[in-house]
């Protein structure tokens, strides 16, 4: 067992880790432990804890006629699409009429997603060019503070060549960018995401990451609280479970490795699962949600983006009875059937919100400590119009951001409507204040 080293005159760390053969496993913050010779902590308030900012995006728009959401608080009616979210009513805004200026008119998909989250013009043609994302801005400034400064992951390849409008497929497939030039590159196997999480490598790489730390694990037991001797069992038990559903997806990865070797051809080329991807993509979706889970509960890092699935997406959805893919599905985005679609992605991120929801921490949870944002890059995949954006957020950021209300920008004017306002504001209550971002220089009222 052993401590984040400890810097000169830095703020005492409490972050604990268990070490083994080619393994690291950081851990929740256990109050009752003393580090670096500190005194036992009582709860924390909320406003003490650290915050944390988490996007999912889905591409090609919702169905319009069933997202929509009345009244407030923990009595808020949702719609069919929105239903999962009715455990977490009292901690969801339903933000609607915001938009991307610099998307609109510039023709459809990649023009209307790259920039989904910087809010920056994008260049056509063979030179990439467009904004730091949102998720990129707040790593730079408070990346420093944990082990890795954001988590990108993806449960879709993405795509490579040109659209018919001229702006590359990157930038359909891509929504974090830590410079205009650069996207982030996402991980899309859940195996080494997961490995990532606890620096899993080397010929121990195979073996059960708690069993190589149990030796660890036990001592430290026996120095902690009861309270706290049960949040760690807690915590080993989801990682072992989270691990199991990891390995069995690296046995599948290392057979594909091995299959487009053997064809010649890249991994990213072939299809799904023969490139070793989950064929379920609802086991991919869950298992990236337990891998962000992990790393916000362990202070691996607070900055988390998952691109559920991109624009021009080609995924199926057989266990929804939809038999188009999803970016054909999205040209009837009235349709029963992408209405089913629509709530599959909601599903998600209440999925997220009840883990973190989940975890106590100080006198609340992660998620009162968090921001989750779900948001699309269009509102009707039919008429391919993004004059305004589907958004959600889950989490009062420690108490700085009201929640359980309905905010509507539609009717305030677009210079009042701006979604870099949004991100401007998120990023005020996560402590980085910022003149402008993307488009705009101003914060969106009543934030």
């Amino acid at each position: 067992m052993s401590n984040e080293d400890q810097k000169p005159g830095a703020p005492i760390s409490r972050r604990i880790f268990l070490r083994g053969a080619g393994v690291v496993v950081a851990l929740p913050w256990l109050e009752s432990l003393p580090v670096w010779g500190a005194a036992a902590e009582a709860p924390k308030a909320a406003s003490a804890q650290p915050k944390r900012f988490v996007v999912q995006f889905m591409g090609t728009g919702v169905n319009p006629d069933h997202w929509w959401a009345k009244g407030q608080g923990a009595t808020m009616e949702l719609s069919k699409s929105l239903q999962p979210l009715e455990p977490y009513r009292a901690k969801l805004n339903f933000i609607e009429g915001l938009f991307n200026r610099p998307s609109t008119g510039v023709g459809i998909h990649p023009g209307m997603t790259g920039n989904i989250l910087s809010g920056m013009p994008l260049t056509r043609g063979a030179v990439l060019h467009g904004g730091t994302s949102v998720d990129q801005v707040l790593a730079t400034h408070i990346g420093q503070e944990t082990i890795q400064p954001s988590l990108i992951l993806a449960c879709e390849q993405p795509l490579t060549g040109y659209h018919e409008s001229n702006f590359s497929m990157a930038y359909s497939s891509h929504i974090s960018w830590q410079s205009p030039d650069s996207p982030v590159p996402a991980e899309v196997y859940p195996s080494l995401a997961f490995d990532s999480l606890f620096e899993n490598s080397g010929s121990h790489r195979m073996e059960s990451i708690l069993d190589r730390v149990s030796e660890d694990a036990n001592g430290l037991k026996r120095t902690i609280s009861n309270d706290d001797r049960a949040r760690l069992d807690e915590y080993l038990t989801s990682v072992r479970e989270v691990e199991k559903r990891a390995q069995r997806m690296r046995g599948d990865l290392g057979k594909a490795s091995d299959r487009a070797k053997d064809k010649g051809k890249p991994l990213a080329s072939m299809k799904r699962p023969e490139n070793g991807l989950p064929e379920d993509i609802r086991e991919h979706m869950r298992l990236m949600c337990d891998i962000v889970a992990l790393a916000i509960q362990t202070d691996k890092t607070r900055i988390a983006t998952m691109l559920m699935c991109r624009d021009l997406s080609g995924l199926f959805y057989p266990f929804l009875n939809v038999r188009d893919a999803h970016h054909l599905a999205s040209h009837r985005d009235t349709s029963d059937d992408y209405e089913r679609i629509t709530r599959h992605y909601v599903t998600q991120l209440a999925y997220l919100a009840g883990k973190l929801d989940a975890m106590p921490e100080g006198q609340g949870t992660v998620l009162d400590n968090t921001c989750l944002l779900w948001l699309s890059n269009m509102y009707s995949g039919s008429n391919h119009d993004n004059s305004k954006l589907p958004i959600l957020t889950l989490g009062g950021l420690g108490g700085t951001l009201e929640t359980g209300r309905i905010l509507n920008f539609r009717n305030k004017g677009d210079e009042n409507r701006k979604v870099c306002s949004l991100y401007l504001s998120l990023m005020d209550k996560m402590g980085v204040k910022l003149e402008h971002f993307g488009d705009s220089d101003m914060r969106l009222a009543g934030i």
